[in-house]
């Protein structure tokens, strides 16, 4: 069954997926320079104090995940019916890896952090580390990356769903061929009643040295006005 729909509404189907896909990639993207946790490190320890875990460190793939969103999202301006659905791949995969590597973050913030401490605090070793954190307090960062890369996902469904819906390139160059055509299409008679007197001057002279370059092949000019008179 074949759906159809207005120009106007394929349009808002294509940017709006085409926008929703950028503004979740530039969300995770923001989201993986700001601060994912603070960890309390345990007094007894030795190294008691806080660290700050930013998105970057928490889940080092988002950055690149992200920016390679947004260049998703401008290739499905260009892309043409078929290339949208193999950029549609390309965008599953990019916003399944987003939603996995920030899932695991928020499922274990500790961890997520153990390179912090260890560059911190020169104790290494993953239970080493775990040792000496008393506690990891989150920000809403995580959990917006995580939306992000839902988003992201919902984006890349809507082309599956839509693309083939999306308005096809504009016919500019038949336009601009037709255009030319008309700009080279020669003058009817119903035109010189608004030529200048200077114009029609030109155009019968014109007209002349052609009526004399027929006589000069031998050819009669009045013939032809002979035969639309009878």
């Amino acid at each position: 069954m074949t759906v159809k729909v207005s120009s106007e509404t394929s349009r808002r189907l294509k940017y709006g997926a085409i926008l929703l896909a950028v503004i979740a990639s530039a969300l995770v993207l923001t989201a993986s320079t700001q601060t994912w946790y603070t960890l309390h490190l345990t007094a007894t320890s030795g190294h008691a104090g806080t660290l700050t875990v930013a998105g970057s460190a928490a889940a080092p793939a988002v950055a690149a995940l992200s920016l390679a969103g947004v260049a998703f999202g401008a290739a499905l301006a260009l892309a043409g019916r078929i290339l949208r659905y193999v950029l549609a791949v390309l965008g599953l995969v990019l916003s399944a890896s987003i939603i996995g590597s920030t899932a695991s973050a928020i499922g274990d913030p500790i961890g997520s952090g153990i390179t912090v401490v260890t560059n911190a605090t020169g104790v290494a070793g993953d239970a080493s580390v775990r040792a000496i954190i008393a506690r990891a307090d989150a920000t809403a960062w995580p959990a917006l990356a995580l939306a992000g890369g839902i988003a992201l996902l919902l984006a890349t469904v809507l082309v599956v769903a839509t693309g083939h819906l999306w308005p096809v390139s504009s016919r500019r160059y038949g336009a601009t061929e037709d255009a030319s055509s008309d700009k080279h299409a020669e003058p009817s008679d119903d035109d010189d009643e608004h030529l200048s007197a200077a114009d029609q001057r030109a155009r019968a002279r014109d007209a002349a040295i052609g009526d004399w370059d027929e006589l000069s092949r031998g050819d009669d000019p009045t013939a032809a006005e002979s035969d639309d008179d009878a």
